[in-house]
């Protein structure tokens, strides 16, 4: 385990990771600089929570920029995941030699138990919540630890964790950009555009994503989904077993599908062994199902059984604000998936419902394409209603309709809470209205979470 004793290590970012980690550093004697681009006055409350750590010298705050000077003498350079490595301050410490890492990195190289780590485009949380409950089922509450870049960060209880448990994280292409750390058991659900608002280009997104199996060794594991071109593609750099999820059986290889009977099995080369029926899954669509794909073979390859798999996925009714049912008035049903920050998310959303849709879509755009999901607009949504400062590029792409096609109506509001009063009048008994935006929350709130709860609080308040 590194030594910590002595070492300067600047942090950028004063959020949960950033905060977590400064925590750790200073348990193991490091003095922390903590730096922060908002003013000292908008972090009141965080400065107040490390407060006995300033008092005591040991954590020291720059707010209100990224002077250079915080790298003399620096021995580490901590970015939080929602910081650019474009920025100066960043672009310097590398031309300077000093090395880079994260939480998730210092986690993972100071973790004294197995480790499982799970990324992709799409449907990261949901199967790294189930993987966490199907874990649980077997090993015992107290011996999993579910983290990374859902929940609390998994470095605020490293210190509690055993040499018999299992950690398992998931990583944001942020986190992993840098990573070089390895984790034990490694899935990568699907590579599609996304956070190109952030990588220069889909290739250096991908790469990100890699590092997940690159830097694995040959005693550990790869699960990959089988259908997904970008995911597939990392097959190549497997250091040891690979496995897949799909909806068919596997040509060649090992990993879970769906039987003839469309109950989901692991397929070990040569023989089928069932694994749990699919009319316990209820969560909606094909990427859920896929999802629970995922789920089962990361835990089959982590030895859980398959009777611990069923009791995690039954009763399971999603995360929340991740196609969450919101609640049923006047025979319409409301939905929260604010996770959905990217149109290849709402297109899967879309065809998880054969009801009439009203949609409301808008956010920030992240520089990703929108002609698939105008072209599905067409096909599946009764009502649009855009807003915030994506509007024009939704409206633009989904272009004009003629009368009797869909969408029938267009609607453009300035933000969400207008956008819920419209499609409340909009919408009639038996549509969903769905809430899958397509873009980030910033342009109007701090996350996808304040933006989820902001519905859930708006949609109630209807009357």
């Amino acid at each position: 385990m590194e030594s910590w004793k002595g070492k300067k290590v600047v942090i950028i970012g004063a959020a949960r990771q950033g905060t977590a980690l400064a925590r750790y550093l200073v348990s193991k004697g490091a003095l922390v600089i903590l730096n922060d681009q908002r003013p000292c006055e908008a972090l009141a409350e965080v400065r107040h929570s490390l407060a006995d750590l300033v008092t005591s010298g040991k954590v020291i705050w720059v707010c209100g920029g990224h002077p250079m000077e915080l790298l003399d003498g620096a021995d580490l350079l901590c970015p939080s995941g929602g910081v650019p490595l474009t920025i100066p301050l960043v672009q310097e410490a590398m031309r300077r030699g000093i090395p880079l890492s994260n939480d998730s990195q210092i986690f993972l190289n100071a973790c004294p138990c197995r480790t499982l780590g799970i990324t992709g485009s799409a449907g990261k949380t949901t199967t790294t919540t189930l993987v966490g409950r199907m874990a649980r089922a077997a090993f015992g509450e107290d011996k999993v630890w579910v983290g990374g870049n859902i929940g609390a960060p998994l470095i605020a209880v490293l210190e509690q964790i055993k040499p018999d448990h299992l950690a398992v994280l998931e990583l944001s292409s942020f986190q992993l950009e840098i990573m070089t750390s390895r984790v034990n058991i490694g899935g990568v659900l699907n590579i599609t555009p996304n956070h190109l608002d952030r990588h220069a280009s889909m290739e250096e997104y991908t790469a990100a994503k890699a590092n997940l199996a690159r830097f694995q060794q040959v005693g550990d594991a790869l699960v990959l989904g089988r259908e997904d071109a970008g995911a597939w593609g990392l097959r190549s750099l497997a250091q040891g077993k690979l496995y897949s999820f799909s909806l068919q059986r596997p040509a060649d290889g090992t990993g879970s599908y769906l039987d003839d009977s469309g109950d989901l099995a692991w397929w070990d080369g040569q023989a089928a062994q069932p694994l749990l029926p699919r009319r316990v899954i209820q969560l909606r669509g094909e990427h859920n199902l896929k999802n629970v794909l995922a789920a089962c073979a990361l835990a089959h390859v982590a030895g859980v059984p398959a009777a611990a798999m069923r009791q995690a996925v039954e009763g399971f009714t999603g995360a929340p604000h991740r196609l969450e049912l919101v609640r049923r008035l006047r025979g319409v049903d409301w939905y929260n998936d604010s996770i959905a920050t990217a149109p290849e998310r709402v297109i899967a959303d879309l065809r998880s419902f054969d009801e009439p849709l009203v949609l409301l879509a808008g956010g920030r755009d992240k520089n990703l394409p929108w002609d698939v999901f105008a072209e599905l607009v067409h096909q599946r949504v009764d009502h649009l209603v855009v807003f915030g400062e994506a509007s024009e590029k939704i409206l633009s792409a989904v272009g004009v309709t003629a009368p009797g096609e869909r969408p029938f109506t267009l609607t453009r509001c300035q933000g969400l809470q207008e956008a819920v009063l419209n499609a409340a009048k909009l919408a009639q008994a038996g549509d969903v209205v769905l809430l899958a935006p397509g873009g980030t929350s910033f342009d109007e709130f701090r996350d996808f979470e304040e933006r989820g709860e902001a519905f859930r609080k708006w949609v109630h308040d209807l009357s």
